[in-house]
């Protein structure tokens, strides 16, 4: 059976070899999906893009260590959630420990209902406006789907802290979801 290299594999040998116009190729297959999952994390524009510049740059200079065991999508995407976490770590304050005993034997709060026409800007907007910490957790687990053990892994926390992080984050986030429901 012959070995088919698909476009991208090509782009990515090519790349490894130094071609700048590969490299631009490259960039743009994945600037956007890439800018969003920092500027998730990060919660604002600036540090998105300081993140997205540095995730791009170790991507090239760390290539040769692309083995293809996974999809290039998700090696950069580690590359980016690695270094927004960086990045927000530099901030005052971001993640300090927690104590899950209040939170041990809390109930699953009821999600908030909201109508398919609510704003999704509104939402979003929801999201940023959590701290750093509660913000990251929750768009690691929600959004970007990892496990917890690897949340915990990325983020130097114990798993019952990110537990907590994440469970605090979802009704931070139900609140202020219900003050945006009850203003529409």
């Amino acid at each position: 059976m012959e070995h088919q290299i698909t476009l991208q594999q090509l782009l990515i040998e090519k790349c490894k070899r130094g071609d700048t116009q590969a490299q631009h190729e490259l960039y743009k297959q994945y600037v956007h999906a890439m800018y969003n999952v920092a500027y998730r994390i990060c919660g604002n524009r600036y540090d998105a893009e300081d993140v997205l510049q540095e995730s791009f740059l170790k991507a090239f200079t760390k290539l040769s260590s692309f083995k293809g065991e996974a999809s290039f999508g998700s090696w950069l995407k580690r590359i980016v959630v690695n270094q927004s976490i960086t990045a927000m770590r530099s901030r005052k304050g971001f993640l300090s420990p927690l104590t899950p005993a209040i939170e041990s034997n809390t109930k699953e709060e009821a999600d908030t209902w909201i109508d398919e026409d609510f704003p999704m800007e509104k939402v979003i907007q929801a999201i940023e406006s959590l701290p750093d910490g509660a913000r990251t957790v929750f768009t690691l687990k929600a959004i970007e789907e990892y496990k917890f053990s690897e949340i915990s892994e990325m983020l130097g926390l114990s798993e019952t802290n990110c537990k907590v992080q994440y469970h605090r984050s979802k009704k931070l986030l139900n609140e202020k979801l219900k003050v945006l429901v009850a203003e529409n």
